[in-house]
């Protein structure tokens, strides 16, 4: 939410004094929520393009103790493919998030995103 700065003018005539307020956006709210967002961006892209790419682990999964692998190497996706593997999981979302269901029933614990992008998450 940006923050407002809020101005008000005074009308007065022969018939009635009114007040009009009006709000704008200031500049240092704009500003912050920028810089907020390219932040929140940035921490994204080191998180799971350039950390999971390369070590195959985000700081979720080396907590966990599981690492992101690819299927026919055995190798860290990458930094372009771990991002890609990431914006692949809007796949599991889109029917009632079924596709993050599916490690249960599935023999190798694939997520749909993960049987699209052939990647396989192991315990370290």
């Amino acid at each position: 939410m940006v923050t407002q700065q809020s101005s008000c003018v005074t009308s007065v005539n022969q018939y009635d004094v009114s007040q009009y307020c009006y709000a704008q956006d200031s500049i240092i709210g704009v500003l912050a929520q920028g810089l907020a967002s390219l932040a929140i961006l940035a921490y994204w892209v080191w998180n799971y393009g350039y950390r999971q790419g390369t070590t195959g682990s985000s700081i979720g999964k080396s907590v966990l103790k599981f690492k992101v692998v690819s299927e026919t190497t055995g190798q860290p996706l990458g930094f372009g493919m771990s991002l890609v593997r990431q914006l692949a999981h809007f796949v599991d979302a889109i029917i009632c998030y079924v596709g993050f269901l599916f490690p249960l029933w599935d023999a190798k614990r694939q997520t749909l995103a993960d049987k699209i992008m052939t990647t396989v998450c192991l315990p370290v």
